[in-house]
Formats: C-alpha cells, structure tokens, sequence
C-alpha cells in the first residue's frame, strides 16, 4: 500500500515537542464547537462532532474541557459565528497546499494566510488552483499497538477502507467520504485504537524535494500556516528525500 510524507514524520515528532499544546487546544475547541452549534451536542447522532472528539482524546484533552467546549456550542448562544473557508496555493518550489480555516472575520484570515505565502516566495490563488490535485477522504490515525504491517491490512481491507499507510508509532488509514462511518464503526468493532479522524485533502501524486534548504523553505511556510489560529488544517504534496528527512530530523 502507499508511502507516507516525510513531512508527517517531522510534523508529527515537532507537535509532541513543541510547547504549542494550548495553541492545538484552541483549535480543537473551536472544532467541537462549532460543530456542536450545527449539529447538536450528541456525538452519536453528529458525524462532524464525534471526530472532533476523538481528535480532542487523542491529543490528551481532559474530557471536562471537551464537555464545556460541546455546551458552548449545543446552546449557541455564544454571539460569534464562524464560517469554514478554504485556501489554495502553491508554496516555494510549486509545492501545492491547501489550507482550511474557521473564522469569525474573512478579511483578517485571508490577509494572515496571503502574508504566511508571501513571505516564503510563495502565491495564493482562486478556487480550484491546485485543489484538483487532491481527493476528499476519510482519514484515520491507527495506533499500531504491536500489530504487523499484514495483519493491520487485513483489518484494514475487512473494515472497506482503501489505503494503508505506515508511520512511526501507528498507521494511517484512507477510506471513501461516504464510507467514513462505516470505516469507523469497523476500526473500532475490530478493537482498534482510533487516535485521531477526519476529512483530508489527499494528494494524487506528491512533490519530491531533495534539497534541504528548499525543504526547510516549505517547512517554514508550513508551520507559520499551522501556527495562524483561525488555520484549523494545512493539506499539501510535499513530500522530502529520505536524506533530506533524516539531516531534518537530527
């Protein structure tokens, strides 16, 4: 099954590191509730709040912090409301990125994400400027739990997901929009441990960088992104040299 981005290796090893917690706690109660105001605060019965739950469990958010977050939103009485926007654009090197956002003032979030671009050469365009390149899906983070590389495909190809790939620490699985549920329900039938879930843009085919300071300029660009507090997701092809990822990672 398919490769894995080295950029996760490093996000992922970055966010356990850095001292941003707070930071991914705000953009995780923002999530819940949000969708809470829209869909109820029943997870069951709320596809959109129950991921944004397990992403909360997963990144160790005490549960009376997620509770507080779903009765913000369920009473929807908190006087701001925030819209979901989508940005697209090319980044040093003609990488393609994606960037999600939930704001409450449109004007202030694009002039954060077209100045995060302008300052690493990169350009922001109009709908459609790369997210072609990309399919919608269902994505989960698995943790491996000593499970094998066959046995977690054969959970995996039982569930009706469609892709596996492999990090360090858990898998990640792909899955059609549509069988998003289902995969779910399975992943956890099977028992499991779901760290994380949602909607993903999953890039077709990636941009291979072998120079490291051509990296680090996407990396730079990257994490400004992800540090704007109304970006909520950062989606793109870049993908480095396993050389490149390793002087990185040191």
């Amino acid at each position: 099954m398919s490769g894995h981005s080295k950029w996760s290796t490093i996000k992922h090893k970055k966010a356990a590191q850095d001292a941003r917690r707070s930071k991914v706690f705000t953009k995780l109660i923002k999530e819940i509730t949000v969708a809470a105001k829209l869909g109820g605060g029943d997870t069951d019965a709320n596809p959109r709040l129950r991921a944004a739950v397990l992403n909360a469990r997963g990144n160790n958010m005490p549960m009376d912090t997620i509770n507080r977050a779903i009765k913000k939103g369920s009473g929807g009485n908190d006087g701001v409301d925030f819209e979901t926007v989508t940005y697209e654009g090319y980044g040093p090197n003609n990488v393609a990125i994606v960037v999600e956002a939930l704001t409450d003032n449109r004007n202030r979030t694009i002039a954060s994400v077209r100045t995060a671009f302008n300052k690493f050469n990169g350009t922001l365009g109009g709908p459609n400027t790369v997210l072609y390149m990309f399919d919608r899906k269902g994505v989960f983070e698995v943790e491996a739990d000593g499970l094998d590389e066959d046995t977690m495909t054969e959970h995996v190809l039982e569930a009706g997901a469609e892709d596996l790939s492999t990090e360090n620490g858990y898998y990640e699985v792909t899955c059609a929009v549509e069988d998003f549920d289902i995969v779910r329900n399975a992943l956890e039938a099977q028992g499991l441990s779901i760290r994380s879930s949602g909607l993903a843009h999953v890039p077709q085919a990636r941009t291979l960088i072998d120079d490291k300071e051509q990296a680090e300029q996407v990396l730079g660009l990257l994490d400004l992104l992800e540090d704007d507090d109304d970006v909520q997701q950062v989606f793109t092809n870049f993908d480095m040299d396993e050389a490149v990822a390793a002087e990185l990672d040191a």
